[in-house]
C-alpha cells in the first residue's frame, strides 16, 4: 500500500449469531484452532492499518477479553438497526483519522490482503466507492451489484428489494467496501431505512454516492473468500476450505502427504520441505517439524518440536512441550508431553514420558511410564545418554538415571541410578514345585462332581 494513503479497518459484528445455537460470541468460533476474527486481523495486519474498530452487540464483553492485547477498539451498536447503522457506531473511535476505511463483516474471515489492496488501489480521483462483489454458483439471497456499460456501478440493491431483472443479475454483494473517511461518515449519516426490512443497509452508502453522481465501482473476488459464516455447517465448510488450501501449500513447500484429505493441520504448523505425513494424522497449535522427519498414521501433535530426521508413530501422541531432537524416535501408543528425547533416543511403543530429560542414544522398552505427578505436583525424571530402560518399568520421578546405565525390566525405580549401574528392583520369585497340577486336578474333579449333581 501507497505509504501516503493512511488505512483504517471497521469490522462490523454487532450479529446475534442465532443461527449458531452457541452461548460463545460467532466470530470466536475457530478454524484450524482459531477464532475467526483472529484470522481476519492476522490478514489485515499485513496491510498496517493505523486503527482497527469492531462493532459489536449482543456478547460484546466476550470479544472484548477475547481481543485483549491486539490493537484493536471495541465499539457498541445498540439498538441494531442494520449495517448502516452499525458502521456509523465505528466513527468516534476515528474521529481524528483522515484516509481510507474499509467496512467488512467479522463473519467472512477469509478476505485476503492481496484482495483489499486491489480495492484500495482502484480508488482515484474520480472513484469515491470501491465495493467487493463476487459470482457464486447460486445467487441464493444475496444483494446485488448492478453495473453500467463502463463497469461503473449504476446501482446497489438488496435481495428483497430488487426486481425480477435486477435479480437476473450474476455479480452479488459481499458487504465490503472502501472510501476515504471524509466521504464515509457523510454518507452513513445519509442512508435511509425505506426498505422492505425498515434497516440501514450498508450498500445504500454506494447507492448515496452515485446519487451525489460520484463514480462507484466493482472489484470481483473468488466467492470461497467472501463466504459468510452464520451456522455449524457454514463453519464447517469453511473449515475444510482453510484446510484443502492448507494442504496444496504444504505440498507445493515439497512435503509429503500421502492422503491429503485425512491430513489437518492448525493455523500456525510449520513443515518444512521433505516432511513426509502418513495418512489421519492431526496437527493442534504449536506444531513445528523439521526437514526429512515421517509422521506415520493415526497421530496426533499439539505444542510440539519435531527434529530433523525424527520418527513419530504410527498412532503416537504428543503434547504441548514435547521435544524430539535429531533422528530419535516414538513408535505406536507412546505418548510425550514437556518432555526432551535426545538425539538419536528412541521409544518405541506403549510408553509415557512426561516431564522428562531423555540423553543422546537412550532406549525405552515397551510399557515404560515416568511417574512424574504425585497428586500435587509434577516431579522430573532424567536419563542419560545411551541408558537402557527395560520395558515394563516405572521410573519414579523426581529419579536421576546415569549414562549407560541398565534399569532392568518390570523394575519401579525410586532412586537415583549412577552411570553404568544396573538397577533391578523386582519380588523375589517364588516357586512351589508341582502345585499348578495339583490345582488342575482338584478343580476338574470338583466340576466334575457338580455335574453329576
Amino acid at each position: 500500500m501507497s505509504q501516503n494513503r493512511d488505512f483504517a479497518a471497521v469490522i462490523l459484528a454487532a450479529g446475534k449469531g442465532t443461527r449458531m445455537k452457541s452461548g460463545m460470541h460467532k466470530v470466536l468460533h475457530a478454524i484450524a484452532g482459531r477464532a475467526m476474527i483472529d484470522h481476519l486481523l492476522d490478514s489485515l495486519a499485513a496491510l498496517h492499518p493505523s486503527k482497527t474498530v469492531i462493532v459489536a452487540g449482543d456478547r460484546h464483553e466476550q470479544l472484548r477479553d477475547a481481543l485483549v492485547g491486539r490493537n484493536v477498539v471495541v465499539a457498541l451498536q445498540e439498538p441494531q438497526l442494520g449495517t448502516a447503522h452499525a458502521a456509523l457506531q465505528a466513527e468516534a473511535a476515528l474521529k481524528d483519522f483522515r484516509g481510507l476505511v474499509m467496512v467488512c463483516f467479522g463473519d467472512t474471515p477469509m478476505v485476503k490482503a492481496s484482495t483489499v489492496q486491489r480495492m484500495i488501489d482502484a480508488l482515484d480521483e474520480t472513484t469515491r466507492v470501491v465495493v467487493l462483489g463476487f459470482r457464486p454458483a447460486d445467487t441464493l439471497t444475496y444483494g446485488r451489484i448492478i453495473t453500467a456499460d463502463d463497469g461503473s456501478v449504476r446501482k446497489m440493491v438488496e435481495h428483497k428489494d430488487a426486481d425480477e431483472s435486477e435479480r437476473q443479475c450474476d455479480l452479488c454483494n459481499s458487504g465490503v467496501l472502501i472510501a476515504h473517511s471524509d466521504d464515509l461518515w457523510r454518507l452513513l449519516k445519509s442512508v435511509g431505512n425505506d426498505n422492505a426490512q425498515g434497516e440501514y443497509y450498508l450498500p445504500d452508502v454506494a447507492t448515496q454516492a452515485i446519487a451525489e453522481g460520484a463514480r462507484v465501482v466493482a472489484v470481483e473476488t473468488d466467492p470461497a473468500e467472501v463466504a459468510g459464516i452464520n451456522s455449524r455447517g457454514e463453519l464447517a465448510a469453511a473449515e475444510a476450505q482453510w484446510q484443502r488450501l492448507r494442504r496444496e501449500e504444504a505440498m507445493e513447500a515439497g512435503v509429503t502427504l500421502r492422503a491429503p484429505e485425512t491430513v489437518f493441520f492448525s493455523h500456525d504448523t510449520e513443515l518444512a520441505a521433505d516432511v513426509t505425513v502418513e495418512p489421519n494424522v492431526v496437527f493442534g497449535p504449536g506444531v513445528k517439524v523439521a526437514s526429512g522427519a515421517t509422521i506415520r498414521a493415526f497421530s496426533h501433535l499439539e505444542g510440539a518440536t519435531v527434529g530433523e530426521g525424527c520418527e513419530v508413530g504410527p498412532y503416537a501422541r504428543l503434547r504441548p512441550g514435547a521435544v524430539m531432537e535429531k533422528g530419535s524416535k516414538i513408535g505406536n501408543f507412546v505418548e510425550m508431553k514437556k518432555a526432551i528425547l535426545g538425539e538419536g533416543a528412541k521409544a518405541n511403543h506403549l510408553t509415557y514420558l512426561g516431564d522428562a530429560e531423555i540423553g543422546a542414544g537412550a532406549n525405552i522398552g515397551a510399557g515404560t511410564i515416568t511417574c512424574n505427578y504425585d497428586g500435587y505436583f509434577k516431579h522430573k525424571t532424567v536419563i542419560g545418554e545411551r541408558a537402557f530402560i527395560g520395558s515394563n518399568s516405572a521410573l519414579i520421578a523426581p529419579v536421576t538415571i546415569g549414562a549407560d546405565a541398565i534399569v532392568a525390566a518390570g523394575s519401579a525405580v525410586s532412586r537415583d541410578v549412577g552411570a553404568g549401574d544396573l538397577r533391578m528392583v523386582r519380588a523375589e520369585q517364588l516357586v512351589k514345585q508341582g502345585w499348578a497340577d495339583r490345582f488342575h486336578d482338584t478343580m476338574k474333579k470338583k466340576k466334575a462332581a457338580e455335574k453329576k449333581d
